[in-house]
């Protein structure tokens, strides 16, 4: 659809006559070696508002990369993304601002407001009044950041992927612009405007935009392009040495696209592009754009998830259907950020609400039979597992659960940039759609459809929109109240939880009582059920507190609240009742091997093959039973006994707790519990531990602060065998400890504080002790680890060192800490270090403190993960003098906590290279080895 440049202007001119848009026309030079854009720019600006404006704000996205203390450094800090801080200069962005000028030719002045300097705000000579027009000249240069930060940039191919890179008004609204900082969540808030670019790149650069193009020059070894574009909230455009584009042109849209096809035919690429297309149309509207840009960068930012965690030989559906969920997806997100003129972080949540109803609806019409897992259901050890057994469109209750159960779900009405991760990315959306889709059922006669369709019509005649302009919509559509629905499913974090209690039945009607659970006050569906059949449905509202209805009975044998899951409701274990029989809540049990997620219809038991290791048990086969499936419950039990191979005895452990979640208070989690074990700590014999628990744990009211603050209240209770390997007493065989702990810590990549106090009781002894860790990572790429350890008896009756402060490894009395050979003095298993009480690397001629103890450890980086470690302390025990003790050494810190060794050189004791101990005997090393503390490594960015 190519225009020549004299009749795309004949067309802005003409509709500016309709509507007096903001014009932005751009003149921009690109070279790829520089990785650099010069651009001139023009910017008429429409004051179509009823207010005065006194500033006059321009989005400056791109400048987000410039610096490691912008609102998106501080982004990537808080999701444990390293790559941003530590990237060389050159693969940072910026924009440079050489000069900006009126239309007088008048230099004004300009600056970034404190905290935004991904913002300009240009300094006006006079008020803008209503009606009135101004314009700027502005020339600057865009430095183009790497694309691993976000996927826009340039690739390792000298391609650039470009969004957000050039400067355009901020969206107003009343007589202030909006100041939205880039924190990578691809919602810009910019005034609509015309958009006329004339691009000039090296010849033989493949050039694909959003907008119309007009004229394409050829002027020497360079290339000159023009493209137009109209009522616009901005434009994607990308450069490639290497066309990787492919354009489907249809009577509704002409999409281009570099989406990875995995081998796809062309003729069937076209037909599911075609499909998705006209399915977009129909039930939104035509495409006012003509033109739109499906890119690989754009669906990586927002993948189908779950589709891109697995590896290929596990992939669940054929390569089409993967190709065609990958582009339905993009296509439905990028066709209603390109459309809707909404602001996009403060109504985010409308965007998510049409996207996955549509996408529910797409996959409801085209793949009706499809499961969440695709052709793995088919496969016979998977068939018994409700995760592969669900419809497809089931998962998104599962995964907004996923976060509603461990209470870290939010209102889908807050802003964007207040969610954590996972809300902001799945959670979030999939709520969104449940939510929308909730209100469509309730209402009927496709209220929420029309209603989507006129909001959609309404974007195109109006150069802003709200939630107000939804509100308003959805309600002209229906005489039923639907405030309940802005109130509680979008604005708040109230959970929806209904359950029967009394039944009374006839053979012809049924009595039956349905209980508030969580005092949310919804519209609730109930259904009569007959050999798995639905006999009817009836929608009751008005249910604050428990209340009693009678419903012809129509032959049902069963009654089922949220049978079809129409509602986003918290606990569906409790919807069912059975019309016969001596227990009518009673279900059947299930035994499923590994795990499964959550099936209301049984209660689940689960067993998985398990293995511990120790060098006294070795590697020990066993048979873990629990009932903790893919979403968390209040009461989880775990029992694993495991068979010691080395000794041939029954060993394992067990624990039974209870979560109590509290909604809307810091104090969120208290967890009661008891828990025990017993292993073998010598090779001839063993302990047995058991400790009653409780925990409180509390966090910040903003939940992107990556702060928690813990109490655990405990007693330790210990039984240990007499061995001819250990000494051992009757003062440290059996033994009770009542611990005390308050923990707090706050982290990121950038830093991390934790501080905790600990207190314990026995009949012996009595401590108090403290510690305080630092980590900082500094703008050079410098690192240092601080930490102090300080530690007293309050008193002591034993003769025992058992319980006393160790330097450099931990007696580890209370059974606490995963040690592999706990009780060697000598050999690899004595060198495993585990940073406890002194923490201390070398092992020196005193190694335990009866009195009192205080440390500093601390490292410092001198190349990447190479770093230079020292400790110094002072100890004292009874009947001696205090002693001030040091060492030092290198520390390989290849995954911090995870995986470390520590390289002694020199300390109290003199060199470590000395004749008296092998150096290699030295080493200590830290390796872990726990599949839970392992996978937090990996899913901490995303809670």
């Amino acid at each position: 659809m190519k225009f020549t440049k004299f009749y795309l202007l004949l067309l802005l001119l003409f509709s500016g006559f309709l509507h007096a848009q903001h014009q932005n026309r751009l003149f921009a030079e690109v070279d790829f070696e520089a990785k650099t854009i010069t651009v001139r720019q023009e910017i008429i600006f429409h004051n179509i508002s009823s207010d005065t404006l006194n500033e006059f704000i321009l989005n400056d996205w791109n400048n987000a990369y410039s610096g490691k203390e912008t609102p998106l450094a501080k982004r990537f800090s808080d999701e444990y993304i390293r790559a941003f801080h530590l990237a060389k200069d050159d693969d940072r962005g910026s924009t440079t601002i050489t000069s900006v000028t009126d239309n007088n030719n008048r230099t004004l002045n300009w600056k970034r407001p404190k905290g935004h300097p991904d913002l300009v705000e240009l300094q006006l000579a006079n008020p803008i009044y209503p009606g009135r027009t101004v314009s700027f000249t502005l020339e600057y240069v865009v430095k183009v950041p790497n694309d691993r930060f976000t996927r826009y940039g340039f690739d390792n191919n000298g391609s650039f992927m470009l969004k957000d890179w050039y400067l355009t008004p901020a969206r107003l609204e009343g007589d202030k612009f909006v100041r939205y900082s880039n924190e990578n969540l691809d919602d810009i808030a910019n005034s609509l405007c015309d958009y006329e670019l004339t691009l000039t790149v090296p010849k033989g650069t493949y050039v694909a935009c959003e907008l119309y193009q007009g004229n394409k020059t050829e002027k020497g070894d360079k290339q000159e392009y023009y493209f137009i574009g109209k009522a616009r909230m901005g434009f994607m455009l990308a450069l490639e040495k290497k066309n990787t584009f492919e354009i489907h042109t249809s009577s509704l849209a002409e999409v281009s696209t570099n989406l990875k096809n995995n081998g796809v035919p062309d003729i069937q690429r076209a037909a599911l592009i075609n499909d998705i297309v006209k399915f977009t149309a129909e039930n939104l509207g035509p495409y006012p754009h003509g033109k739109i840009l499906i890119t690989q960068a754009q669906y990586d930012r927002n993948p189908v998830y779950g589709l891109n965690q697995l590896p290929s030989f596990l992939r669940p559906f054929p390569d089409a259907t993967i190709y065609e969920l990958r582009f339905l997806k993009t296509y439905l997100d990028i066709y209603l950020k390109n459309t809707l003129r909404l602001d996009p972080r403060k109504d985010n949540w409308i965007y998510d609400a049409i996207q996955m109803q549509l996408m529910k609806k797409y996959m409801q019409q085209y793949h009706p039979d499809q499961t969440m897992m695709g052709t793995l259901s088919n496969v016979g050890i998977l068939k018994g597992h409700n995760l592969f057994n669900i419809g497809f469109n089931e998962q998104y209750n599962y995964l907004w659960l996923l976060m509603a159960r461990k209470n870290l779900d939010q209102p889908i009405g807050d802003p964007k940039n207040t969610f954590i991760k996972f809300n902001e990315q799945i959670a979030g959306k999939y709520k969104a759609g449940l939510g929308i889709t909730y209100l469509d059922d309730y209402l009927g006669n496709n209220a929420v459809e029309q209603s989507v369709a006129e909001f959609y019509k309404l974007n195109n005649t109006q150069p802003e929109t709200s939630r107000k302009d939804f509100e308003t919509i959805l309600k002209s559509k229906t005489n039923k109240d639907i405030d309940w629905f802005f109130k509680t499913v979008v604005d708040s974090r109230k959970l929806i939880d209904y359950k029967f209690g009394d039944v009374d039945k006839t053979k012809d009607s049924v009595t039956v009582t349905i209980k508030n659970v969580t005092g949310t006050n919804v519209p609730v569906s109930v259904y009569g059920i007959k050999k798995g059949n639905v006999v009817f449905k009836q929608w009751l509202e008005n249910i604050s507190t428990d209340s009693t209805f009678t419903f012809a009975r129509q032959d049902a044998d069963r009654l089922a609240i949220n049978y079809n899951n129409e509602m986003p409701e918290f606990n569906r274990r409790n919807n069912w009742r059975k019309l016969g029989g001596l227990w009518p809540n009673d279900k059947p049990y299930k035994f499923t091997l590994f795990q499964d997620i959550e099936d209301p219809r049984y209660n689940q038991l689960f067993y998985v093959p398990s293995f511990i290791f120790n060098l006294y048990d070795g590697v020990s086969p066993g048979l873990r039973f629990h009932n903790k499936s893919m979403l968390d419950k209040p009461f989880i039990f775990d029992l694993n006994p495991v068979y010691s191979l080395k000794t041939g005895q029954l060993i394992g452990s067990f624990s039974m707790m209870y979560n109590q979640y509290i909604r809307e208070q810091e104090l969120f989690n208290i967890r009661y519990a008891v828990g025990g074990s017993t292993f073998h700590y010598a090779p001839d014999a063993r302990y047995i531990k058991f400790t009653p628990s409780v925990q409180f744990r509390i966090r910040e009211d903003d939940y992107r602060e990556n702060k928690r603050q813990t109490i655990v209240l405990r007693q330790v209770l210990v039984n240990r065998e007499d061995s001819k390997y250990v000494v051992t007493s009757d003062q440290n065989e059996n033994y009770s400890v009542f611990n005390a702990r308050y923990s707090k810590f706050e982290s990121e990549i950038t830093r991390h504080y934790n501080f905790f106090t600990d207190l314990q009781l026995a009949g012996r002894f009595g401590k108090l002790s403290g510690e305080i860790q630092f980590r900082r990572l500094f703008n050079d790429n410098r690192q240092i680890n601080l930490r102090l350890f300080a530690g007293a008896f309050l008193y002591r009756n034993t003769t025992s060192e058992f319980f006393s402060f160790a330097l450099d490894r931990p007696t580890d009395y209370m059974f606490d800490y995963n040690f592999y050979g706990r009780s060697e003095t000598t050999g690899l298993f004595s060198q495993q270090f585990i940073m406890a009480e002194g923490g201390f690397k070398s092992k020196l001629d005193t190694r335990y403190a009866n009195q009192w103890m205080t440390t500093v450890n601390g490292s410092f980086n001198i190349w990447n993960w190479v770093e230079v470690y020292g400790d110094a302390g002072m100890f004292k025990n009874h009947f001696d003098d205090a002693q001030f003790v040091y060492d030092s050494g290198i520390r390989l810190n290849l995954v911090p906590d995870y995986f470390e060794l520590y390289f002694p050189v020199y300390s109290t004791n003199g060199w470590a290279f000395g004749e008296d101990q092998a150096y290699s005997e030295k080493i200590r090393f830290v390796v872990t080895i726990s599949p839970g503390t392992l996978i937090n490594l990996f899913t901490r960015k995303w809670f």
